[in-house]
Protein backbone atom coordinates (compact mmCIF):
# COMPACT_ATOMS: atom_id res chain seq x y z
CA UNK A 1 0.00 0.00 0.00
CA UNK A 2 1.30 3.44 -0.90
CA UNK A 3 0.98 6.52 1.21
CA UNK A 4 0.89 10.12 0.06
CA UNK A 5 3.60 12.30 1.52
CA UNK A 6 2.40 15.83 2.18
CA UNK A 7 5.05 18.55 2.35
CA UNK A 8 5.89 19.85 5.78
CA UNK A 9 4.43 23.34 6.27
CA UNK A 10 7.21 25.91 6.12
CA UNK A 11 7.60 28.56 8.78
CA UNK A 12 5.30 31.54 8.45
CA UNK A 13 8.17 33.82 7.51
CA UNK A 14 9.15 31.53 4.62
CA UNK A 15 5.77 32.12 3.02
CA UNK A 16 5.96 35.80 3.72
CA UNK A 17 9.50 35.85 2.24
CA UNK A 18 10.51 39.23 3.64
CA UNK A 19 10.19 41.07 6.94
CA UNK A 20 9.60 44.29 5.05
CA UNK A 21 6.23 42.95 3.83
CA UNK A 22 5.31 40.94 6.93
CA UNK A 23 2.39 43.26 7.62
CA UNK A 24 1.29 43.25 3.97
CA UNK A 25 1.05 39.62 2.88
CA UNK A 26 -1.21 40.56 -0.05
CA UNK A 27 1.71 42.54 -1.50
CA UNK A 28 3.95 39.47 -1.35
CA UNK A 29 1.30 37.47 -3.24
CA UNK A 30 0.83 40.26 -5.78
CA UNK A 31 4.57 40.47 -6.48
CA UNK A 32 4.73 36.70 -6.86
CA UNK A 33 1.82 36.74 -9.33
CA UNK A 34 3.53 39.44 -11.38
CA UNK A 35 6.85 37.60 -11.44
CA UNK A 36 5.19 34.32 -12.45
CA UNK A 37 3.24 35.98 -15.27
CA UNK A 38 6.02 38.10 -16.74
CA UNK A 39 8.41 35.14 -16.79
CA UNK A 40 5.89 32.83 -18.47
CA UNK A 41 6.99 32.12 -22.05
CA UNK A 42 3.47 31.79 -23.40
CA UNK A 43 2.48 35.16 -21.96
CA UNK A 44 5.62 36.83 -23.30
CA UNK A 45 5.16 35.27 -26.75
CA UNK A 46 1.50 36.30 -27.02
CA UNK A 47 2.31 39.84 -25.91
CA UNK A 48 5.20 40.09 -28.35
CA UNK A 49 3.10 38.64 -31.17
CA UNK A 50 0.34 41.19 -30.59
CA UNK A 51 2.85 44.05 -30.49
CA UNK A 52 4.46 42.84 -33.71
CA UNK A 53 1.03 42.65 -35.34
CA UNK A 54 0.13 46.21 -34.31
CA UNK A 55 3.58 47.51 -35.29
CA UNK A 56 3.30 45.67 -38.60
CA UNK A 57 -0.02 47.33 -39.27
CA UNK A 58 1.52 50.72 -38.50
CA UNK A 59 4.47 50.02 -40.78
CA UNK A 60 2.20 48.85 -43.59
CA UNK A 61 0.00 51.93 -43.20
CA UNK A 62 3.04 54.20 -43.24
CA UNK A 63 4.35 52.43 -46.35
CA UNK A 64 0.99 52.78 -48.06
CA UNK A 65 0.75 56.45 -47.08
CA UNK A 66 4.23 57.19 -48.42
CA UNK A 67 3.86 55.12 -51.57
CA UNK A 68 3.63 57.05 -54.86
CA UNK A 69 1.34 55.59 -57.54
CA UNK A 70 2.45 56.36 -61.09
CA UNK A 71 0.14 55.86 -64.07
CA UNK A 72 0.92 56.24 -67.76
CA UNK A 73 -2.01 56.78 -70.12
CA UNK A 74 -1.72 56.20 -73.85
CA UNK A 75 -3.34 58.90 -76.06
CA UNK A 76 -3.60 59.32 -79.80
CA UNK A 77 -4.68 62.98 -80.08
CA UNK A 78 -3.70 66.32 -78.63
CA UNK A 79 -7.16 66.58 -77.01
CA UNK A 80 -6.54 63.31 -75.19
CA UNK A 81 -3.13 64.52 -74.02
CA UNK A 82 -4.74 67.72 -72.71
CA UNK A 83 -7.31 65.71 -70.74
CA UNK A 84 -4.57 63.58 -69.17
CA UNK A 85 -2.67 66.72 -68.17
CA UNK A 86 -5.81 68.14 -66.53
CA UNK A 87 -6.39 64.85 -64.69
CA UNK A 88 -2.76 64.89 -63.55
CA UNK A 89 -3.16 68.40 -62.15
CA UNK A 90 -6.37 67.44 -60.31
CA UNK A 91 -4.77 64.30 -58.87
CA UNK A 92 -1.71 66.27 -57.75
CA UNK A 93 -3.91 68.85 -56.02
CA UNK A 94 -5.74 66.09 -54.17
CA UNK A 95 -2.65 64.03 -53.28
CA UNK A 96 1.03 64.33 -54.09
CA UNK A 97 1.24 60.54 -54.08
CA UNK A 98 -0.50 60.12 -57.46
CA UNK A 99 1.37 60.89 -60.71
CA UNK A 100 -0.31 60.63 -64.12
CA UNK A 101 1.55 61.12 -67.39
CA UNK A 102 0.45 60.85 -71.08
CA UNK A 103 2.20 58.74 -73.72
CA UNK A 104 1.42 59.27 -77.41
CA UNK A 105 0.67 56.20 -79.56
CA UNK A 106 -0.34 55.84 -83.19
CA UNK A 107 -3.65 54.08 -82.70
CA UNK A 108 -5.52 51.11 -81.23
CA UNK A 109 -2.97 48.47 -82.25
CA UNK A 110 -0.09 50.45 -80.78
CA UNK A 111 -2.09 51.15 -77.62
CA UNK A 112 -2.94 47.46 -77.18
CA UNK A 113 0.72 46.51 -77.65
CA UNK A 114 1.82 49.13 -75.11
CA UNK A 115 -0.75 47.93 -72.54
CA UNK A 116 0.21 44.27 -73.00
CA UNK A 117 3.91 45.16 -72.71
CA UNK A 118 3.24 47.05 -69.47
CA UNK A 119 4.50 50.35 -70.87
CA UNK A 120 1.17 52.08 -70.23
CA UNK A 121 -1.72 51.38 -67.87
CA UNK A 122 -4.63 52.31 -70.15
CA UNK A 123 -5.58 53.95 -73.44
CA UNK A 124 -7.73 57.10 -73.46
CA UNK A 125 -9.52 57.48 -76.78
CA UNK A 126 -12.61 59.11 -78.24
CA UNK A 127 -15.72 57.17 -79.23
CA UNK A 128 -19.04 58.12 -80.80
CA UNK A 129 -20.58 58.75 -77.37
CA UNK A 130 -17.62 60.43 -75.69
CA UNK A 131 -14.36 59.17 -74.23
CA UNK A 132 -13.33 55.64 -73.19
CA UNK A 133 -10.52 54.36 -71.03
CA UNK A 134 -9.45 50.89 -72.17
CA UNK A 135 -7.01 48.68 -70.28
CA UNK A 136 -6.03 45.06 -69.94
CA UNK A 137 -7.54 44.84 -66.42
CA UNK A 138 -9.64 46.87 -63.97
CA UNK A 139 -8.64 50.53 -63.87
CA UNK A 140 -7.55 51.90 -60.50
CA UNK A 141 -9.88 54.51 -59.00
CA UNK A 142 -6.82 56.73 -58.41
CA UNK A 143 -6.57 57.00 -62.22
CA UNK A 144 -10.20 56.70 -63.21
CA UNK A 145 -11.59 59.39 -60.91
CA UNK A 146 -9.40 62.34 -62.03
CA UNK A 147 -9.83 61.35 -65.70
CA UNK A 148 -13.61 61.26 -65.26
CA UNK A 149 -13.44 64.76 -63.76
CA UNK A 150 -11.30 66.06 -66.64
CA UNK A 151 -13.65 64.60 -69.27
CA UNK A 152 -16.70 65.98 -67.46
CA UNK A 153 -15.21 69.49 -67.15
CA UNK A 154 -14.27 69.53 -70.83
CA UNK A 155 -17.76 68.42 -71.86
CA UNK A 156 -19.38 71.06 -69.63
CA UNK A 157 -17.21 73.81 -71.10
CA UNK A 158 -18.05 72.75 -74.65
CA UNK A 159 -21.78 72.34 -74.02
CA UNK A 160 -22.02 75.61 -72.09
CA UNK A 161 -20.36 77.51 -74.97
CA UNK A 162 -22.75 75.89 -77.45
CA UNK A 163 -25.74 76.91 -75.32
CA UNK A 164 -24.43 80.45 -74.88
CA UNK A 165 -24.02 80.20 -71.12
CA UNK A 166 -21.31 79.39 -68.60
CA UNK A 167 -20.36 76.32 -66.61
CA UNK A 168 -21.03 78.20 -63.37
CA UNK A 169 -24.60 78.88 -64.49
CA UNK A 170 -25.12 75.26 -65.46
CA UNK A 171 -23.83 74.01 -62.10
CA UNK A 172 -25.78 76.47 -59.96
CA UNK A 173 -27.75 74.53 -57.32
CA UNK A 174 -26.05 71.24 -58.22
CA UNK A 175 -23.92 71.01 -55.05
CA UNK A 176 -24.82 68.27 -52.57
CA UNK A 177 -23.76 68.65 -48.93
CA UNK A 178 -24.05 65.98 -46.25
CA UNK A 179 -24.80 66.32 -42.56
CA UNK A 180 -26.52 64.42 -39.74
CA UNK A 181 -29.51 65.15 -37.56
CA UNK A 182 -27.35 64.87 -34.44
CA UNK A 183 -24.87 67.38 -35.86
CA UNK A 184 -21.93 64.98 -35.48
CA UNK A 185 -19.28 64.68 -38.16
CA UNK A 186 -17.23 61.74 -36.85
CA UNK A 187 -16.57 59.03 -39.44
CA UNK A 188 -18.90 56.12 -38.66
CA UNK A 189 -16.46 53.56 -40.00
CA UNK A 190 -13.78 54.92 -37.70
CA UNK A 191 -16.13 54.67 -34.70
CA UNK A 192 -16.98 51.06 -35.52
CA UNK A 193 -13.32 50.12 -36.00
CA UNK A 194 -12.27 51.75 -32.72
CA UNK A 195 -15.17 50.15 -30.82
CA UNK A 196 -14.19 46.77 -32.25
CA UNK A 197 -10.61 47.34 -31.07
CA UNK A 198 -11.85 48.20 -27.55
CA UNK A 199 -14.09 45.12 -27.47
CA UNK A 200 -11.28 42.85 -28.66
CA UNK A 201 -8.78 44.27 -26.14
CA UNK A 202 -11.26 43.90 -23.29
CA UNK A 203 -12.32 40.39 -24.28
CA UNK A 204 -8.76 39.10 -24.73
CA UNK A 205 -7.39 40.75 -21.58
CA UNK A 206 -10.25 39.84 -19.26
CA UNK A 207 -10.57 36.27 -20.52
CA UNK A 208 -6.85 35.48 -20.60
CA UNK A 209 -5.99 36.87 -17.17
CA UNK A 210 -9.27 35.70 -15.66
CA UNK A 211 -8.67 32.13 -16.76
CA UNK A 212 -5.13 32.32 -15.42
CA UNK A 213 -6.40 33.42 -12.01
CA UNK A 214 -8.98 30.62 -11.92
CA UNK A 215 -6.40 28.03 -12.98
CA UNK A 216 -3.91 29.27 -10.37
CA UNK A 217 -6.50 29.04 -7.58
CA UNK A 218 -7.71 25.55 -8.45
CA UNK A 219 -4.14 24.24 -8.88
CA UNK A 220 -3.24 25.44 -5.37
CA UNK A 221 -6.46 23.93 -4.05
CA UNK A 222 -6.05 20.59 -5.84
CA UNK A 223 -2.42 20.21 -4.73
CA UNK A 224 -3.37 21.15 -1.13
CA UNK A 225 -0.79 23.94 -1.31
CA UNK A 226 -3.43 26.43 -0.23
CA UNK A 227 -3.64 24.67 3.13
CA UNK A 228 0.03 25.45 3.71
CA UNK A 229 -0.35 29.05 2.54
CA UNK A 230 -3.39 29.50 4.82
CA UNK A 231 -1.19 28.77 7.85
CA UNK A 232 0.91 31.84 7.04
CA UNK A 233 -1.47 34.45 5.60
CA UNK A 234 -5.23 35.10 5.66
CA UNK A 235 -7.21 33.85 2.66
CA UNK A 236 -8.47 37.40 2.21
CA UNK A 237 -4.88 38.56 1.65
CA UNK A 238 -4.27 35.68 -0.78
CA UNK A 239 -7.27 36.73 -2.86
CA UNK A 240 -6.29 40.42 -2.75
CA UNK A 241 -2.76 39.63 -3.88
CA UNK A 242 -3.92 37.50 -6.81
CA UNK A 243 -6.44 40.13 -7.95
CA UNK A 244 -4.08 43.09 -7.59
CA UNK A 245 -1.12 41.32 -9.20
CA UNK A 246 -3.03 40.13 -12.25
CA UNK A 247 -4.93 43.43 -12.54
CA UNK A 248 -1.66 45.35 -12.72
CA UNK A 249 -0.28 43.09 -15.45
CA UNK A 250 -3.54 43.19 -17.42
CA UNK A 251 -3.69 46.97 -17.13
CA UNK A 252 -0.06 47.34 -18.19
CA UNK A 253 -0.69 45.17 -21.23
CA UNK A 254 -3.79 47.13 -22.21
CA UNK A 255 -1.93 50.43 -21.86
CA UNK A 256 0.94 49.04 -23.95
CA UNK A 257 -1.35 47.80 -26.71
CA UNK A 258 -3.39 51.03 -26.68
CA UNK A 259 -0.28 53.19 -26.91
CA UNK A 260 1.13 51.24 -29.83
CA UNK A 261 -2.32 51.33 -31.43
CA UNK A 262 -2.45 55.12 -31.19
CA UNK A 263 0.94 55.30 -32.87
CA UNK A 264 -0.36 53.00 -35.61
CA UNK A 265 -3.41 55.22 -36.18
CA UNK A 266 -1.14 58.26 -36.60
CA UNK A 267 0.10 56.69 -39.85
CA UNK A 268 -3.39 56.19 -41.30
CA UNK A 269 -5.96 58.44 -42.92
CA UNK A 270 -7.63 58.74 -39.49
CA UNK A 271 -4.68 60.53 -37.91
CA UNK A 272 -6.72 63.76 -37.68
CA UNK A 273 -9.05 61.98 -35.24
CA UNK A 274 -6.26 61.12 -32.79
CA UNK A 275 -7.33 63.70 -30.15
CA UNK A 276 -10.82 62.19 -29.92
CA UNK A 277 -9.46 58.65 -29.99
CA UNK A 278 -6.89 59.44 -27.28
CA UNK A 279 -9.62 60.71 -24.97
CA UNK A 280 -11.65 57.56 -25.55
CA UNK A 281 -8.58 55.39 -24.91
CA UNK A 282 -7.99 57.09 -21.54
CA UNK A 283 -11.57 56.41 -20.52
CA UNK A 284 -11.33 52.82 -21.78
CA UNK A 285 -8.24 52.21 -19.63
CA UNK A 286 -10.02 53.65 -16.58
CA UNK A 287 -13.13 51.53 -17.15
CA UNK A 288 -11.00 48.44 -17.77
CA UNK A 289 -8.99 48.99 -14.60
CA UNK A 290 -12.08 49.32 -12.40
CA UNK A 291 -14.10 46.59 -14.10
CA UNK A 292 -11.28 44.05 -14.14
CA UNK A 293 -11.14 43.98 -10.34
CA UNK A 294 -14.70 42.63 -10.31
CA UNK A 295 -14.01 40.11 -13.05
CA UNK A 296 -10.72 38.99 -11.49
CA UNK A 297 -12.46 38.37 -8.17
CA UNK A 298 -15.21 36.38 -9.89
CA UNK A 299 -12.68 34.25 -11.75
CA UNK A 300 -10.86 33.61 -8.46
CA UNK A 301 -14.17 32.49 -6.97
CA UNK A 302 -14.68 30.20 -9.98
CA UNK A 303 -11.34 28.58 -9.22
CA UNK A 304 -12.24 28.20 -5.54
CA UNK A 305 -15.59 26.58 -6.37
CA UNK A 306 -13.85 23.96 -8.51
CA UNK A 307 -12.21 20.97 -6.90
CA UNK A 308 -10.05 20.09 -9.91
CA UNK A 309 -8.94 21.67 -13.18
CA UNK A 310 -11.62 19.82 -15.17
CA UNK A 311 -14.33 21.72 -13.24
CA UNK A 312 -13.16 25.12 -14.48
CA UNK A 313 -15.14 25.00 -17.71
CA UNK A 314 -18.32 24.78 -15.68
CA UNK A 315 -17.46 27.27 -12.91
CA UNK A 316 -16.06 29.93 -15.29
CA UNK A 317 -18.86 29.66 -17.88
CA UNK A 318 -20.95 32.52 -16.37
CA UNK A 319 -18.04 34.97 -16.67
CA UNK A 320 -17.16 33.72 -20.15
CA UNK A 321 -20.77 34.21 -21.22
CA UNK A 322 -20.77 37.77 -19.88
CA UNK A 323 -17.57 38.58 -21.76
CA UNK A 324 -19.01 37.16 -24.98
CA UNK A 325 -22.18 39.23 -24.53
CA UNK A 326 -20.12 42.39 -23.99
CA UNK A 327 -18.09 41.59 -27.10
CA UNK A 328 -21.13 41.10 -29.34
CA UNK A 329 -23.06 43.98 -27.75
CA UNK A 330 -20.43 46.37 -29.12
CA UNK A 331 -21.68 45.54 -32.65
CA UNK A 332 -25.36 44.81 -32.06
CA UNK A 333 -26.44 47.80 -29.97
CA UNK A 334 -27.18 51.28 -31.25
CA UNK A 335 -29.28 54.30 -30.39
CA UNK A 336 -31.11 54.16 -27.06
CA UNK A 337 -29.98 50.59 -26.42
CA UNK A 338 -26.33 51.58 -26.71
CA UNK A 339 -26.87 54.61 -24.48
CA UNK A 340 -28.43 52.45 -21.76
CA UNK A 341 -25.70 49.82 -22.11
CA UNK A 342 -23.03 52.46 -21.65
CA UNK A 343 -24.16 52.84 -18.02
CA UNK A 344 -24.42 49.10 -17.31
CA UNK A 345 -21.32 47.81 -15.44
CA UNK A 346 -18.96 45.64 -17.49
CA UNK A 347 -20.78 46.47 -20.75
CA UNK A 348 -19.85 50.12 -20.21
CA UNK A 349 -16.16 49.21 -20.56
CA UNK A 350 -16.69 49.07 -24.33
CA UNK A 351 -19.96 50.95 -24.88
CA UNK A 352 -19.03 54.25 -23.22
CA UNK A 353 -15.66 54.76 -25.00
CA UNK A 354 -17.45 53.99 -28.28
CA UNK A 355 -20.01 56.72 -27.57
CA UNK A 356 -17.22 59.11 -26.63
CA UNK A 357 -15.54 58.61 -30.01
CA UNK A 358 -18.85 59.14 -31.78
CA UNK A 359 -19.35 62.39 -29.85
CA UNK A 360 -22.64 61.13 -28.41
CA UNK A 361 -21.72 61.29 -24.71
CA UNK A 362 -21.96 64.43 -22.57
CA UNK A 363 -19.00 65.16 -20.28
CA UNK A 364 -20.80 63.88 -17.19
CA UNK A 365 -21.95 60.55 -18.66
CA UNK A 366 -18.60 58.68 -18.49
CA UNK A 367 -18.10 60.01 -14.95
CA UNK A 368 -21.45 58.60 -13.82
CA UNK A 369 -20.84 55.32 -15.67
CA UNK A 370 -17.42 54.96 -14.03
CA UNK A 371 -18.90 55.57 -10.57
CA UNK A 372 -21.53 52.89 -11.25
CA UNK A 373 -18.77 50.55 -12.36
CA UNK A 374 -16.80 51.28 -9.18
CA UNK A 375 -19.85 50.60 -7.00
CA UNK A 376 -20.50 47.35 -8.86
CA UNK A 377 -16.87 46.26 -8.52
CA UNK A 378 -16.83 47.06 -4.81
CA UNK A 379 -19.98 45.03 -4.19
CA UNK A 380 -18.69 42.17 -6.34
CA UNK A 381 -15.38 42.07 -4.49
CA UNK A 382 -17.10 42.01 -1.08
CA UNK A 383 -19.45 39.19 -2.12
CA UNK A 384 -16.75 37.33 -4.04
CA UNK A 385 -14.32 37.47 -1.12
CA UNK A 386 -16.90 35.83 1.14
CA UNK A 387 -17.62 33.02 -1.35
CA UNK A 388 -13.89 32.59 -2.02
CA UNK A 389 -13.04 32.11 1.67
CA UNK A 390 -15.91 29.69 2.25
CA UNK A 391 -15.21 27.48 -0.76
CA UNK A 392 -11.42 27.49 -1.07
CA UNK A 393 -10.79 25.01 1.74
CA UNK A 394 -13.69 22.70 0.77
CA UNK A 395 -12.59 19.47 -0.90
CA UNK A 396 -15.90 17.60 -1.20
CA UNK A 397 -16.26 18.30 -4.92
CA UNK A 398 -17.39 21.18 -7.10
CA UNK A 399 -19.52 23.70 -5.24
CA UNK A 400 -22.24 26.05 -6.41
CA UNK A 401 -22.58 29.65 -5.29
CA UNK A 402 -25.55 28.67 -3.13
CA UNK A 403 -23.61 25.87 -1.43
CA UNK A 404 -20.62 28.15 -0.84
CA UNK A 405 -22.82 30.84 0.73
CA UNK A 406 -24.32 28.30 3.11
CA UNK A 407 -20.89 27.06 4.18
CA UNK A 408 -19.56 28.47 7.42
CA UNK A 409 -16.35 30.51 7.45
Amino acid sequence: MTTTQHPTPPPAQAVGTDDRHAGRPWLVVAVREIVVRVTNRTFLFSTLFTLVFIAGFAAFSAWQAGKTSTYTVAVSTSEGSRLVDQAAAAARADSDKVVITPSTVAGEDAARAAVEAGDVDAWLHQTASGWALTSGDDVSLSLQTPLEGAVRDAALDRNAATAGTTVEALERGATLTTDRFDGQTTNRGFVQAATFAFALLFFMGALMFGQQIAASVVEEKQSRLVEIIATAIPLRALLAGKVVGNALIALAQVVLFSGVGLIAVSFTEWSSLLPTLSTAVIWFVLFFAVGFFALACLFAVAGALASRTEDLQSTTSPMTTVLMLVYFASFALSGVGLKIASFVPIVSVVAMPGRIIAGEAAWWEPVVALLLMAAFSAGTVVLGEKVYRRSLMQTRGRLSWKQAMRTAD
